[in-house]
């Protein structure tokens, strides 16, 4: 999601996207030790996408 698109979303469901970010994150760390996640550029790409969503929050 690009911050544009980020920037259009209620502050609300923003937070709820945070929420819904890091559970997903904790279930990509928890897969690494594993051994059971493939695909181990998903979890940069949701640590960034936590980092945007907390940029526009702390710009409002």
């Amino acid at each position: 999601m690009r911050a544009i698109e980020i920037r259009e979303i209620t502050t609300e469901n923003l937070v709820v996207k945070c929420k819904e970010l890091k559970e997903e994150l904790f279930n990509l760390k928890f897969q690494l030790s594993l051994g059971q996640l493939t695909n181990t550029a998903k979890i940069r790409e949701v640590r960034r996408e936590i980092a945007r969503i907390n940029t526009i929050l702390n710009e409002r």
